[in-house]
């Protein structure tokens, strides 16, 4: 099956799709910043698109907005591909500015939306004021220490360099940290994100109904794209995978020396 565009990432021909995963990019980045996040979920049989971030704006409601549309868009665009409509479950997923405005989002939105979904991931999601200054290498040195990636991120033209200076509006940040939404929520942070408030992601978590805040091991902010990618994509398969029977996981551990 070819692909739509640069975001569109399919299950492997005579395989069943197991589910529908929109990933919402963050500040800076680009589709292909996705890429082989994208191209991992899909080789677990389920249907990727990676849309544009979301538009930046002085108030939440601008990025909401544009965010909304942008989900519209991309659910109506993969449900129009076959005659049984989208693959189910549906799970958004967003970093850092994406992950805020997707919770946001959920706090705000009605549940009716083409776009609700039936679980999110939220990953680096930043806490209150969290800004990088400096050059470019600074800028990298908070966002992820992989070196395939540091290269993925200085090789794309279309990466906004200086974006983690942006500050994000405090409204969107408000209605992030107060979301209650029932669906399930995957939450990941990097121990060594220094744009991330722990405090508040437990406090956060701990109010949801339905969440798991995960700390991924000496990770930093592009905890998607960081050195630890494959145990972060193992992870978000996992809760894939624990989705589609009511969260309850499908391995558990009865013994362990380690």
């Amino acid at each position: 099956m070819s692909m739509t565009h640069s975001g569109d990432h399919h299950a492997p021909e005579g395989l069943r799709t197991r589910g529908t995963v929109i990933v919402v990019p963050g500040r800076g980045e680009t589709r292909a910043t996705y890429a082989r996040l994208g191209a991992r979920l899909a080789y677990d049989a389920y249907r990727v698109r990676v849309i544009g971030p979301p538009a930046a704006g002085p108030t939440a409601a601008t990025v909401l907005d544009d965010l909304a549309a942008r989900l519209t868009g991309a659910v109506e665009g993969v449900a129009a591909e076959r005659p049984e409509g989208l693959p189910r479950p549906l799970v958004l997923a967003g970093s850092d500015l994406g992950a805020a405005a997707l919770s946001a989002l959920l706090a705000t939105a009605s549940g009716t939306s083409a776009w609700w979904p039936d679980a999110v991931v939220l990953a680096g999601l930043p806490g209150a004021g969290s800004r990088a200054g400096g050059g470019w290498e600074d800028e990298l040195d908070v966002r992820t220490h992989c070196p395939t990636h540091r290269g993925v991120l200085t090789g794309d033209a279309s990466v906004r360099r200086g974006a983690l200076a942006d500050a994000l509006p405090q409204d969107l940040l408000d209605a992030a940290y107060a979301d209650a939404t029932g669906i399930p929520h995957l939450l990941l942070a990097g121990q060594a994100d220094p744009l991330a408030d722990h405090d508040a992601l437990a406090r956060a978590a701990k109010a949801l109904p339905r969440a798991r805040l995960v700390s991924v091991r000496g990770a930093h902010h592009d905890v998607l794209n960081d050195l630890q990618h494959r145990s972060v994509a193992a992870e978000i398969v996992a809760f894939l995978e624990a989705l589609r029977d009511d969260l309850v996981p499908a391995v558990t551990v009865e013994s362990s020396t380690w």
